[in-house]
């Protein structure tokens, strides 16, 4: 035992030290962009309840948007997202708008629950043609409703989320598209909200803008509108509610206060028509389409000298339905991660190339050695602690500072974002449900996190050997009533 623990000791020492300085200049940068979103926050905070935007809504400067809601097997969750946006008190509170719900060959009731719910009738003499020129899969037929004119359903073949966005775009009218997914909640005002940096800076082109996502399980939902905050008891929904506070409170605000932002949510986010039908639409061969063509933007904003930014804005909220099981949100994070690492891959030219400043040399890097590399380096953390354990505790002394930083990077990150989130917007009104929250977020770095590493892990060596992944069937309960 003790030959081998010779053998193994360099190594073994070198290995800690790469991996705790690694972890160290990924709290550091963490707990930057968690001032600068602070920052930023303590500005805003309480605009939403003001609602200062209301102004926009009889302004002649806020211009039309088209909404685009690709829709695979969502019959659970379809009709709500619809009424979330054309009915009732809850009907969006937006100037003007079209909705373009794109059933993508759902092998569900999907389409019949539309037609049937919103009276949707084929429309007559018209010829499918691509309008905005974009390639997609075949139209079977376009209907519009009888009794909202505004609302229009697409049915095509089967060809993926990137597809299904691309038919919307070519029948999209108007000079913004905002894409939500087929179980999205929107706050009534969620649109003037978001759309607000692009009114307000007309003078400077917005190629697109992001807005905050929350959890919508647990929530009491009537008619596509969240009447009341609650929290759900399901572990795992618990623990998403933690990382999108996270992950939208702290990275997505601090990146794009230098637009360095490359994700935008599909969930929710707008869009310029022009830019991404220049771009040519979504890449339909990616199972991260929202990322790529966030990172083609930039990347053409940067060569053809358009000077425009992407914006993500914190007020928004939509709340989006997060998988209830281990089978399905193994599906979901492994489907992210390749995403990821394709959109990265894609454009790879641009990391560390000058032309492309601090794209290149600070966004780009993020999101390779952070976001892609992060959980290698966390799992070979984990490995490289059992490995001290087992040899008679040679290198226990950085064995328990690596563990320490993990928890650090995990589980305090993470209860940070939930007294942001609950300072700004109050959300909760039972102190045991931030309780629960921040017991939770403590016990992160203990079971969730080496959890996703794994599935993580498992996932890069997928994309490394070649499995192919589509967009991947996702269990809905609907949380709308």
């Amino acid at each position: 035992m003790n030959e081998l623990t010779d053998l193994f000791r360099i190594p073994l020492l070198l290995l800690n030290k790469a991996i705790f300085i690694y972890f160290i200049a990924i709290c550091c940068f963490y707990l930057l962009l968690f001032l600068l979103s602070y920052n930023r926050l303590g500005k805003q905070r309480g605009l939403h309840k003001v609602e200062p935007y209301k102004r926009m809504k009889n302004s002649s400067f806020t211009p039309p948007l088209s909404i685009i809601v690709p829709a695979y097997n969502e019959e659970m969750g379809v009709i709500g997202t619809i009424l979330s946006l054309i009915t009732g008190s809850g009907r969006l509170d937006y100037p003007q708008f079209e909705v373009i719900v794109v059933n993508d060959g759902s092998k569900d009731r999907t389409l019949q629950k539309v037609i049937e719910r919103f009276q949707m009738v084929p429309v007559k003499n018209k010829v499918h043609q691509k309008r905005n020129g974009i390639e997609t899969k075949s139209i079977r037929e376009v209907y519009h409703s009888e009794i909202y004119p505004f609302l229009i359903l697409i049915d095509k073949e089967n060809g993926g989320k990137a597809d299904a966005l691309n038919a919307g775009i070519n029948m999209s009218k108007y000079p913004y598209f905002a894409s939500i997914d087929g179980d999205t909640v929107l706050d009534p005002d969620s649109f003037l909200k978001i759309m607000m940096p692009i009114v307000e800076h007309a003078d400077d082109e917005i190629l697109a803008t992001g807005g905050n996502v929350l959890i919508a399980n647990g929530n009491t939902v009537v008619k596509g509108q969240v009447q009341e905050t609650k929290l759900s008891r399901n572990p795992l929904v618990m623990m998403q509610c933690i990382e999108y506070m996270r992950a939208f409170l702290m990275g997505r605000i601090g990146l794009s206060r230098n637009n360095l932002l490359l994700v935008i949510s599909g969930a929710f986010g707008v869009f310029k028509t022009q830019r991404v039908i220049q771009a040519g639409g979504y890449k339909a061969d990616t199972v991260g389409e929202d990322m790529e063509l966030v990172v083609r933007l930039h990347r053409m904003n940067i060569e053809q000298k358009w000077g425009a930014r992407i914006e993500y804005v914190a007020d928004p909220i939509c709340y989006t339905e997060a998988p209830e099981s281990m089978k399905y949100l193994y599906r979901q994070r492994t489907r992210w991660h390749r995403g990821l690492f394709e959109s990265l891959w894609t454009h790879r030219r641009m990391m560390f190339n000058k032309k492309y400043g601090l794209i290149g040399f600070i966004a780009m890097p993020f999101y390779f050695f952070v976001e892609f590399l992060g959980p290698l380096v966390e799992f070979f953390g984990y490995v490289t602690l059992i490995a001290d354990l087992i040899m008679d505790r040679v290198f226990i002394q950085y064995a328990l500072m690596l563990f320490a930083l993990m928890v650090v990077y995990g589980s305090f990150l993470s209860m940070g974002a939930v007294l942001l989130e609950e300072w700004r917007l109050g959300k909760y009104q039972k102190i045991s449900e931030l309780n629960w929250l921040l017991l939770y977020a403590l016990s992160e770095a203990f079971w969730y996190r080496p959890l996703l590493t794994v599935w993580r892990v498992r996932a890069t060596f997928a994309v490394l050997f070649g499995r192919t992944q589509g967009w991947g069937e996702m269990q809905r309960k609907g949380v709308s009533a």
